[in-house]
């Protein structure tokens, strides 16, 4: 076969530190489009950015020409940079150590897109912590909840 075809959907999530509720209505919009442009940048398709007051979620097609862990390496750097700018209150702003990273069947974007979108919903009643063990569940993932959460 002489030509490469790479069509991976990912589903990304991680959260600030120590779940703290950093990602305020003041930043949340221009938030996520900074981390779509840093994903686009990359090479990266984003489709939808979307999370809640503690944590992201990123949809993107991952490119062949690069590794999600650098990927994630650099839109959690360059997006702390950017958040330590915007005003004193996120000084202290920092992202958790860790990620999850899921693939996503392409009959089933749609639907990862409705829920990354609905997050503001979805949060009004449910912590990120029973969000993610469901998510990691989900994808039948084996975890340590000592080693999940910083």
């Amino acid at each position: 076969m002489g030509q490469s075809l790479v069509k991976i959907y990912t589903h990304i999530v991680f959260s600030t530190k120590h779940r703290q509720a950093f990602i305020t209505d003041k930043i949340e919009q221009e938030l996520f489009s900074y981390i779509g442009g840093i994903c686009n940048r990359l090479g990266c398709q984003t489709i939808t950015v979307g999370g809640y007051r503690d944590h992201v979620h990123i949809l993107c097609l991952l490119s062949k020409q690069i590794t999600i862990m650098k990927l994630m390496e650099e839109v959690k750097g360059h997006s702390s940079k950017w958040i330590k700018t915007v005003g004193q209150e996120f000084r202290n702003f920092y992202w958790q150590n860790g990620y999850g990273a899921f693939s996503v069947y392409s009959k089933d974007v749609d639907r990862v897109v409705q829920y990354i979108r609905s997050q503001r919903e979805h949060h009004s009643g449910r912590s990120w912590q029973d969000e993610y063990r469901d998510i990691l569940i989900e994808h039948e993932m084996d975890f340590n909840e000592k080693f999940v959460w910083d």
